[in-house]
């Protein structure tokens, strides 16, 4: 629920933006600015846990983001006001995800780890479809409108998370890590640069799904919806299974085929077969990269090496909405699923080069290495 209006963002303001200012162009480099925010924040404000405690940095970060958003809602600017806004909305973005999966293998055994991780995969990329559509016109005047409510208020959701026992109950360690080490561990770079190629994709394929269908049927969010249920069926049905090197490329494999075989034709029926097929890759990908982040780092890290994947996801997903939206005004929507495609082939292609990089996790422990010093003795 915390996550819920990180994936309303998005897609809100690539609508909120397109229909103040009349371009797909200037929307995506808003959610660029907000993405890069976001970006830079990510390994910074998730280490800040280790150091602040969660809570804290989890309650100062939400205000401030709720702030900005609503001034994205409320205000009417120009493009470089939006970008502003959007920028600042990103750079004060509550960690939410690098705390939940730090926090993963302290309520779980080892053995649950690696479903869990593919639940999560499945159940975000839901909330990055569904989201979105609380309203056919526009996501942000419609989270607006509710917040007196305390129904569509990012506010109540993110203090329910703050307010959650298991943030109690679980400290990170301060991390004897200079800053920024962590991501020149292959798995975790090999996390960060799939992750921004993965969720480039994606991020390709919501506004091609957007400027095939509009914004104002049904047409879309049904579209988008059956490319959500691909990844929970996938997630379900394959994210349990061991973890080899192979694992990612099989996986973003069958992501790439579903991507191609969009550009035949945009028939709605078309588009939902191979998005459905697309979308089983998806959550089993997503797993991957989480438990391989996990396996390979002390605890003190985890936060941190979460945050930098995440970074990759974020400048991928504004990557993928930008060049789309370029792709889009010049040549249609069909350009849209042309990024989709070359980023998910790409990320087939890193996963094979590199595949000698990932950990073998069959038969073994995917947690986090616990963190020891030395200790001198009398």
């Amino acid at each position: 629920m915390a996550r819920f209006p990180n994936g309303m963002l998005s897609l809100a303001l690539i609508l909120h933006v397109e229909q103040q200012t009349g371009s797909y162009g200037a929307a995506g480099l808003v959610l660029a600015a907000t993405s890069v925010g976001q970006a830079v924040a990510g390994p910074v404000t998730s280490r800040w846990m280790g150091a602040w405690g969660m809570r804290r940095v989890l309650s100062l970060t939400l205000t401030i983001c709720v702030i900005a958003v609503l001034g994205l809602a409320l205000l009417e600017l120009s493009l470089p006001g939006y970008m502003g806004l959007g920028l600042l909305a990103g750079l004060s973005t509550p960690p939410v995800q690098s705390a939940v999966r730090t926090i993963y293998p302290k309520m779980v055994n080892s053995s649950q780890l690696t479903p869990l991780f593919s639940l999560d995969a499945s159940l975000q990329e839901i909330i990055w479809v569904l989201a979105p559509w609380s309203s056919p016109s526009s996501p942000l005047r419609s989270a607006r409108s509710r917040a007196p409510a305390g129904r569509g208020d990012p506010r109540r959701r993110g203090t329910w998370f703050i307010l959650s026992p298991e943030l109690g109950r679980v400290r990170i360690p301060r991390s004897r890590r200079s800053f920024g080490r962590v991501v020149l561990r292959p798995p975790v770079a090999l996390a960060t640069v799939l992750g921004f190629l993965l969720i480039g994709a994606c991020a390709a394929v919501e506004v091609g799904v957007v400027a095939t269908f509009g914004h104002d049927g049904l047409e879309a969010g049904i579209v988008l919806a059956i490319f959500s249920i691909g990844s929970l069926a996938g997630g379900l049905s394959f994210g349990h299974l061991p973890i080899g090197p192979w694992a990612m490329a099989r996986r973003l494999s069958i992501v790439a085929v579903g991507l191609v075989l969009t550009m035949i034709s945009l028939n709605i029926f078309w588009l939902g077969g191979t998005l459905f097929l697309a979308g089983i890759g998806i959550a089993p990908a997503l797993a991957v990269l989480f438990a391989i982040t996990t396996a390979s780092v002390k605890f003190s890290d985890t936060a941190e090496a979460f945050g930098w994947a995440g970074t990759g996801q974020l400048i991928g997903a504004a990557a993928g909405s930008a060049i789309a939206g370029l792709l889009i005004d010049q040549s249609g929507p069909t350009g849209a699923y042309f990024a989709a495609s070359v980023f998910a082939v790409a990320g087939v292609l890193v996963a094979v080069v590199f595949v000698r990089a990932f950990p073998d996790l069959r038969g073994r422990d995917p947690s986090p290495h616990p963190d020891t010093e030395p200790l001198t003795l009398p």
